[in-house]
């Protein structure tokens, strides 16, 4: 008997520049076990980085094969899930034009993200039509695939609300049957900077996923602020201050009990909490590391893996837009 086809699930990450580590624990590593469960399309949202980006245009395409690459050495594998980047798969912004005709400025101007990041929007010269229109974009890339299932935080539950609301509209006013999408929720650990605050690049407080060498990931790791009551190697410390204590939580699994006691009884310093971390860590990312370097050493083979993933995206699409304009007699 033929296996049910599986539902289709759909994300992608904004194209910002390097990926840091929050993006694994927080998006890629759910990915990776998606793609055993769901007909999974993973998306390079150039566009959506063009937004803010747009000065640096010539940075996008760069940052873009390092994003495929990343998931490539990362565990996401091509044959059972399809890897695009959004602006080699046109029919996005086709059916954007769409859903911008009947999507009503109102429901744009409520979205929680735009308010409040209007301020900063405007002193970064980012204040325009393509940041403020971005959840019309969003809803068109999950709709070009008909995707069923979207991966979000409990924070975001909002955002794909108004994909839905769009698609609904659509569906009424053409009387068609685009699939509404339904959130999938996950975890996403906090995890902080290497000052303390929250990691941001717009703070320079990040670990890359994969630093280019040991020696690089080494000297953010000793960077990191730790319990401010510890000034002294004889000083007490407590974990649950320290922002090397949660990456610990991620990397070091089977030396929690050390880190812990250790810092609790002072019979650790800092910095041997700290080269512990930079161990446990270039332990694991030392096989996606040389996988990566290898993806972007030959280009000519990484973009031809971006390629066959655009054409099976751009297959999907296709479909799609002719439904929609079967629907809309168009």
């Amino acid at each position: 008997m033929s296996q049910p086809s599986r539902e289709r699930l759909m994300t992608g990450i904004r194209v910002t520049g390097p990926l840091h580590i929050g993006h694994y624990w927080g998006t890629m590593k759910n990915w990776a076990q998606f793609q055993n469960d769901y007909e999974c399309f993973f998306g390079v949202m150039d566009w959506h980085g063009m937004t803010s980006a747009y000065k640096i245009s010539s940075q996008i395409l760069g940052w873009s094969e390092e994003m495929v690459a990343e998931f490539l050495a990362w565990g996401l594998d091509p044959e059972k899930s399809t890897i695009f980047i959004q602006s080699q798969v046109p029919e996005h912004l086709e059916l954007f034009m769409v859903f911008a005709n009947l999507t009503p400025m109102g429901w744009l101007e409520r979205v929680p993200t735009w308010k409040d990041a209007e301020a900063d929007a405007k002193q970064s010269d980012t204040h325009n039509l393509g940041r403020f229109a971005y959840p019309v974009l969003q809803a068109a890339d999950i709709a070009i695939y008909q995707g069923k299932k979207v991966p979000v935080g409990a924070d975001q539950v909002s955002h794909l609300e108004l994909s839905r609301e769009i698609i609904r509209r659509f569906n009424h006013l053409y009387k068609a049957k685009l699939t509404e999408p339904t959130a999938i929720l996950t975890e996403t650990p906090a995890i902080p900077g290497l000052d303390g605050r929250k990691m941001s690049k717009s703070y320079s407080n990040f670990v890359l996923l994969t630093e280019e060498t040991e020696k690089a990931l080494r000297k953010k790791v000793n960077a990191m602020v730790t319990d401010p009551q510890r000034v002294h190697r004889t000083d007490p410390g407590d974990p649950l201050k320290c922002s090397v204590y949660g990456y610990h939580k991620l990397y070091s699994q089977g030396d929690l009990t050390w880190v812990e006691e250790g810092c609790r009884s002072a019979g650790i310093g800092c910095g041997d909490c700290k080269a512990k971390l930079s161990e446990n860590i270039d332990k694991i990312s030392a096989g996606p590391r040389a996988l990566k370097q290898e993806l972007l050493a030959d280009r000519k083979k990484l973009r031809d893996m971006i390629r066959f993933g655009n054409e099976k995206a751009r297959n999907e699409a296709r479909k799609t837009l002719e439904l929609i304009r079967s629907s809309m007699k168009w």
